[in-house]
């Protein structure tokens, strides 16, 4: 096996000080960096006075590429992957050139730092033990919302990456299918200027965002609390028939609402409940 190795770095996210030293000195000894896109990254090796050559690695060429790079590696060359921010791979490209590199027998190398998502998982104020990273949701809304349903009864901390233009809808489609009351935690802008995190319930953080358009700007990370169990309550079968009968017609949220009409009981607890009965299904 030969010695070329290909390095995934970490770049910033926002403050340039998070670059840490072990990234520099690589970026610096390596004959290639490989950039999603070379004009963005060409500003972080000036501002750090690296002079290392740049080619591109994207989703359009990765393919392409990935057999150039191993090309370069067979001649002795070590060649660096960075995205345009944060941790390579992670919801960026560069899935297909590792496992081709490595294919080739090749070693490849992580150079840790910088991640938006764990960043804000850090701060969330929720359970970390076991989470979940979705990435993007569909851009759509009922397939963002069907996706968003699936997610209703997983039981530990789930979080998406999402973009200025679609937050308050992604706010909307929460409050739609999960209900005002989940609680959750929501980053903007980690480790920049203008970085804001906001932890309570949908309905209080979607309030917020309403309330102040400067708080719709940026990248955002959403971490959801994990789903819970209802606890023991008083709802007789009859009531569950109700409910299972209204759910094969109604989505879970519009069902609870009309048995907690008819009934008097309590919407979140007939929608926990309906949580339970679909997941068993």
């Amino acid at each position: 096996m030969s010695d070329s190795l290909l390095y995934i770095v970490s770049t910033p996210i926002g403050n340039l000080g998070d670059l840490t030293p072990r990234a520099i000195e690589v970026l610096r000894q390596v004959d290639v960096i490989a950039a999603e896109d070379t004009r963005h990254s060409k500003r972080l090796m000036n501002h750090f006075g690296i002079d290392t050559p740049l080619i591109p690695c994207h989703d359009h060429n990765e393919r392409h590429q990935a057999e150039m790079i191993v090309q370069r590696m067979g001649s002795g060359q070590s060649v660096a992957l960075i995205s345009d921010a944060g941790t390579p791979l992670i919801s960026d490209p560069g899935f297909h050139l590792v496992r081709t590199v490595r294919a080739a027998g090749f070693r490849v190398v992580p150079v840790p730092g910088a991640c938006a998502f764990i960043a804000a998982l850090s701060v969330s104020g929720l359970p970390t033990d076991r989470f979940y990273f979705e990435g993007f949701l569909p851009a759509k809304g009922t397939a963002r919302r069907k996706r968003i349903d699936s997610l209703a009864t997983f039981p530990n901390t789930w979080g998406v990456y999402e973009s200025p233009h679609r937050i308050m809808d992604l706010m909307d489609d929460l409050v739609t299918v999960l209900g005002g009351e989940k609680y959750i935690t929501l980053a903007r802008e980690i480790t920049k200027t203008f970085e804001t995190v906001l932890a309570g319930t949908v309905a209080e953080v979607q309030a917020i965002l309403k309330a102040d358009s400067n708080q719709q700007r940026g990248e955002f990370v959403v971490l959801v609390e994990g789903y819970k169990e209802p606890e023991n309550s008083e709802i007789s079968p009859e009531v569950e028939k109700m409910l299972q009968r209204l759910m094969e017609e109604l989505p879970i949220k519009k069902a609870a609402s009309v048995v907690a009409d008819l009934t008097g009981l309590r919407k979140k607890e007939l929608y926990d409940l309906g949580l339970v009965m679909r997941s068993g299904e």
